[in-house]
């Protein structure tokens, strides 16, 4: 019955539910534990909440959707998760974690919601693992949403400017370097009221502006 309980809250039904009791077994237990279930759900995770991210927010650069995928992946994210399925409630410990709070501690529901999700991915494969991981991180992935991520620098830094009643930012082509196939650009972004200016490069002229707001959003934030 327990069983039934977290099928019900994650809304995935195992066929094999054996895989289901492995990922929640601690290594506490013995050697039947959820440590390889936890390697395989950790790779899983990382790739289906990246493909999430890639399609939610077509304009973040490589180092913005490695943020957001840091900050959904991360332990305490992941044990927050844990909790509010009550996960620790299903868990399998050996007597001295028991007695311990294991069924509390952070990192163990961390690593058994990695484990419980490469236990769907053997059972139902990555489509099934990756509507679970939706399904999971979809408060966290709506808070990305409402915060604005999603939006480019040179946006984010107009509607910066905008809100606050300021002069809009100009952009100027520096140079152009490389061969036909390999150029590289340099913008400079410039914004009137706080003066600030910086600097970009890419390996187009609108690659090399967004760079450039984006660092003069950072030293704005900063000042």
């Amino acid at each position: 019955m327990q069983l039934d309980r977290l099928e019900s809250a994650i809304a995935y039904h195992f066929e094999d539910r054996e895989l289901l009791v492995r990922a929640l077994s601690h290594r506490s237990v013995g050697r039947q534990n959820n440590e390889r279930l936890e390697f395989l759900g950790d790779s899983a995770l990382n790739h289906c909440v990246a493909e999430r991210l890639f399609h939610r927010f077509p304009d973040a650069d490589e180092g913005e959707l490695s943020r957001m995928r840091a900050a959904l992946v991360r332990g305490d994210t992941l044990a927050t998760v844990a909790r509010q399925l009550g996960l620790g409630d299903h868990l399998r410990l050996g007597p001295g974690e028991r007695k311990s709070g294991g069924r509390r501690r952070a990192s163990i529901l961390a690593d058994a919601l990695e484990a419980v999700l490469g236990a769907v991915l053997i059972d139902g494969g990555l489509a099934a693992c990756g509507a679970l991981v939706e399904r999971l991180l979809e408060e966290q992935l709506g808070a990305l949403e409402g915060a604005g991520v999603s939006k480019d620098p040179k946006t984010r830094l107009q509607e910066h400017l905008q809100g606050r009643g300021l002069p809009l930012p100009s952009y100027e082509l520096v140079s152009v370097e490389g061969s036909e196939h390999a150029r590289e650009f340099e913008v400079a972004c410039r914004v009137a009221a706080p003066a600030c200016e910086a600097r970009g490069s890419g390996s187009s002229r609108r690659r090399a502006e967004q760079a450039a707001a984006r660092a003069v959003l950072e030293s704005l934030d900063h000042g």
